[in-house]
């Protein structure tokens, strides 16, 4: 079983795709983490050295990777990843079990705050413009976030909750 979990940034696919993993003794896996383990640069480097499109090229490359293996798994995909080329034809491909992890505005922005500098994609924002920002975002993204599987909503919800909700949703 493969188990994809999709969702903005500070959405919570690390912890709770951490969570759940251990529950189900898979392997999890971070797309983002496997990027720099292989490319052997820190994200926010590949996105000042070398630009968001070669990000989104070597993105793709490895989220097939990852998907071709054998291996069960639950893997934590960048807030971008489904947005870009074909990449959700690619995940169902693979597994129908993927969660789309919805959190509001408002839980974005709290949750994203005191971390705006290690987000290649806020750390130039001020505080105050973030809700327009991931607002704005979330409108774009919302179609290929809408494409899981299953939506499972975040807000006001502790992650043992969340992994009991998307347990009994799994096939």
């Amino acid at each position: 079983m493969k188990i994809v979990l999709l969702g903005y940034m500070g959405s919570g696919k690390s912890a709770i795709g951490k969570r759940l993993a251990s529950v189900l003794s898979f392997p999890f896996l971070d797309l983002d983490e496997y990027i720099v383990e292989k490319e052997r640069m820190s994200i926010s480097d590949i996105f000042a050295q070398k630009g968001e499109l070669f990000f989104r090229k070597i993105e793709k490359k490895h989220l097939e990777a990852v998907l071709s293996g054998d291996t069960e798994f639950v893997l934590s995909l960048g807030g971008g990843t489904p947005c870009y080329y074909d990449n959700m034809d690619s995940i169902h491909r693979f597994t129908q079990n993927t969660i789309y992890l919805k959190a509001s505005i408002s839980t974005l922005v709290e949750r994203l705050r005191k971390e705006r500098e290690n987000r290649p994609l806020l750390s130039h924002l001020k505080e105050e413009d973030m809700p327009e920002y991931i607002g704005k975002h979330l409108f774009e993204r919302n179609n290929y976030y809408n494409l899981a599987t299953h939506n499972v909503l975040v807000d006001q919800k502790k992650v043992p909750e969340l992994v009991n909700e998307i347990r009994q949703l799994l096939v």
